[in-house]
């Protein structure tokens, strides 16, 4: 039997494979769990990314044919996910970056306000407004002023989480160092050597989602696959983790558009 979650990966691309599923083809990339280190994975684990992509991962030693046959046992579920992210994506249309849009932050929703000045260039939080000021207002400059003021926030916001979950980790040392990655299909990361890698969109996310992926990738840090230790450490860091998450996956088309 598989599990099925979104938003964490990894951080090269492995090809591109695809089932038969009715007359529908379900393509999907396979990657082998490193178990060098690790106790061996009993399960398959299948990844359902927010932008559609799937992603099944199986322990080292298996087959292609085992991950297709992981795959196909889902198959309905994964169909059905995949078609409610293509619903909610009709809805979600491309930033045009002029006021009177919507913004997010921190989970809340903000009114995007241009306004022209000659004297002052900066982004600002202001009464319920993201409020962009310069004299350059054009799409691509007001995209660039609100990457960067995302980024800032990001960083700040971030290390404060770190340090505030990283006091639930009974065995975790230190602080780990982590930095920024605008990523497309993942919401986090944490490689083998333990670089931990967060998306900065995550902060326009309400905090408690921000809390989960952080304390997903510190878990990360003492469990590198998804096994039943992995999920009874994140258990006892998070008990409502799933809840979480969903709330978070729910969100991801509106969060990671730009």
């Amino acid at each position: 039997m598989s599990e099925i979650h979104h938003a964490n990966g990894h951080e090269q691309a492995p090809a591109q494979h695809a089932v038969r599923y009715g007359a529908r083809s379900l393509p999907f990339y396979w990657t082998q769990l490193d178990t060098a280190a690790t106790p061996r994975p009993r399960k398959a684990v299948i990844h359902v990314h927010p932008n559609g992509e799937v992603e099944v991962q199986t322990p080292s030693g298996t087959s292609l044919a085992e991950a297709k046959r992981a795959l196909l046992k889902r198959a309905r579920w994964v169909v059905e996910h995949l078609d409610a992210i293509h619903e909610r994506q009709r809805h979600v249309l491309p930033r045009d970056y002029v006021s009177g849009e919507t913004l997010f932050y921190l989970g809340r929703r903000y009114v995007l306000k241009c306004v022209p000045s000659e004297e002052e260039r900066h982004v600002k939080l202001l009464r319920g407004q993201v409020r962009v000021t310069g004299t350059d207002l054009a799409r691509e400059r007001v995209r660039s002023e609100l990457r960067a003021w995302y980024r800032k926030r990001a960083n700040d916001v971030f290390q404060r989480r770190l340090n505030h979950v990283a006091e639930r980790l009974r065995w975790l040392q230190e602080r780990p160092e982590w930095r920024l990655l605008e990523m497309k299909t993942q919401w986090g990361s944490c490689s083998p050597g333990g670089s931990i890698l967060l998306n900065p969109h995550l902060v326009k996310a309400p905090t408690e989602c921000i809390d989960y992926v952080i304390l997903h990738e510190l878990c990360h840090l003492e469990e590198h696959n998804h096994s039943q230790r992995f999920y009874d450490l994140l258990g006892y860091a998070m008990p409502r983790w799933e809840a979480v998450k969903h709330r978070l996956d729910g969100m991801s088309e509106l969060l990671l558009n730009e």
